[in-house]
This record gives C-alpha cells, structure tokens and sequence, in this order.
C-alpha cells in the first residue's frame, strides 16, 4: 500500500514563493509518474505539473516559467512556486503511480493516470 503525505503551502502576497513537497511509503520500486493538481474554489481539478522515471516533466500553460516540479527517486517529489498570483490559490493536491511490468509511463495531467494521492494542502496568494 503506498500512501502520499504532504507538506509545505501557506498563505504568501503575489509574487512570492512557496515550495510543496509529497513523501511517498510502502512500495515505489519500478518506474513511475507523479504530478500536482489543484483545484481552485468553484473550478474544476487541474493538471499543474508532472514528472516521470526519466525526468521528463509537464507543466500547464498558466504556471510554466514559475512552478518548478523535482523528485528525488520515487519517493520524493516537490513543487517549488514562484510569482505566484492570486489565480494560483488552490487546494494543491499530489499524486503518483508505480509500474512493475517493465515499461517506462509518460508525464501526465489526467487524473485518470494516479492511483494514489495526498491529503491536500492550501494555498492562499493574497494581492
């Protein structure tokens, strides 16, 4: 069972910065994918960014140049935040997945590709 727990977030005025961080347990051997999602009060859930076993990552249009997202191996994943805006205030959500057969799986930010997510954390930009 693999269980995501998260850390970081708060409340900052625009244009500062915040850094998330998502520790995984129990079984993350293999290759895998993992991502951040946000949803922001009356909207849908959103892709912000991903990472996968080859470094590669994904980021939305409305953060890239500002939201940086690193892992350290499988179990370790953050999400720095620069020039945030009040538009980013949002419950920011992690997720992951892990793949044993041998395969290597793209980035992604379908929520339909995680099978395990954290608790959610909030974050507030006030202007």
């Amino acid at each position: 069972q693999v269980r995501l727990v998260q850390s970081g977030g708060g409340s900052v005025q625009s244009g500062g910065s915040l850094r998330l961080s998502c520790t995984a347990s129990g079984y993350t051997s293999g290759a895998y994918r993992m991502a951040w999602f946000r949803r922001a009060p009356g909207k849908e859930l959103e892709g912000v960014a991903s990472i996968d076993s080859t470094g590669g990552t994904l980021y939305a249009e409305s953060v890239k140049g500002r939201f940086t997202m690193s892992a350290d191996h499988a179990n370790q994943m953050y999400l720095q935040m620069d020039s945030l805006k009040p538009e980013d205030t949002a419950i920011y959500s992690c997720a992951a997945s892990y793949y044993f057969n041998g395969y290597n799986y793209p980035k992604s930010l379908q929520t339909t590709d995680y099978t395990h997510w954290g608790q959610g954390t909030q974050v507030t930009v006030s202007s």
